[in-house]
């Protein structure tokens, strides 16, 4: 089933949001999951009536592992990595994270089979899939963060730069100067990487409230357990949470750097489960 023009489609099927941008002549895919979700991403393609065929372009916003863990695999079914090329330096920086965790289903972004894209370009890129837009350096939570922006939906696509209801903590910031770039671009609708989309006038408004809840005063107590030195075993022991929750507080806290409670909630959808 052919998309239109221009509609983004979520897929769903990990913890990060995944994007399909279907253009005129081709479509791009923003972000993938962790290793070991593509045969949720194809699952989650027939649910939608799509194939993992339609995939012409996968883009990443940054090269951290539950962004890009799965892109090889279905660049071997016929799709292209575009890597802008202010990220070329960092496509293998997550490499290491697998071999750490001993993940036999990573299959590491072959270069020879990349196609480099001058940022200053990217417009003409994303033209000859008919897709009206450009790509925009974003750093922030990295330095080879990269926000996709579509003209005709004014749609803003920006992965893990800090949600908008945060931005009073990154004021003079990294962050805080790209988010000032993006917003310029007068957004309709924010795509972020975990959190649900959002306007940017309410997004602006207030961070939700975080109620003393049990999982809140959890999520605090691992963190600062965290910043402790203590391991994900000793706190599982302590605070009796599942070893997986423990384990993504930990990972969402060490990479987002002054993320809220809230954020972290945000980035692993605890509030969807």
């Amino acid at each position: 089933m052919l998309l239109k023009h221009n509609t983004v489609t979520l897929l769903k099927y990990s913890g990060t949001n995944t994007y399909l941008i279907r253009g005129r002549n081709g479509s791009l895919l923003f972000d993938t999951g962790w290793a070991g979700t593509f045969p949720l991403l194809c699952r989650m393609l027939g649910e939608k009536k799509l194939r993992l065929q339609d995939i012409s372009y996968v883009l990443i916003s940054h090269f951290h592992p539950d962004h890009m863990g799965i892109a090889q695999q279905i660049a071997d079914a016929g799709a292209v990595i575009a890597v802008m090329d202010v990220q070329k330096d960092y496509i293998h920086s997550s490499d290491h994270i697998f071999e750490k965790e001993r993940r036999s289903d990573f299959v590491p972004v072959d270069d020879k089979k990349v196609r480099i894209v001058p940022i200053t370009e990217s417009r003409s890129f994303l033209n000859e899939l008919g897709i009206s837009g450009e790509i925009f350096a974003a750093r922030g939570h990295s330095d080879d963060s990269i926000s996709l922006w579509l003209d005709k939906e004014r749609a803003l696509f920006v992965g893990d730069l800090a949600p908008l209801y945060e931005l009073e903590l990154h004021k003079g910031t990294e962050t805080g100067a790209s988010w000032e770039r993006l917003l310029a671009l007068r957004p309709k609708t924010v795509y972020y990487g975990h959190a649900a989309p959002a306007s940017p006038d309410k997004a602006m408004l207030s961070e939700p409230a975080a109620q003393e809840t049990d999982v809140y005063a959890l999520v605090r107590q691992i963190t600062r357990l965290a910043d402790k030195g203590v391991s994900a075993d000793v706190i599982k022991e302590k605070t009796g949470a599942d070893e997986v929750f423990i384990r993504d507080v930990i990972r969402m806290y060490v990479t987002h750097p002054n993320v809220s409670v809230q954020g972290i909630l945000d980035r692993i959808e605890i509030k969807g489960r």
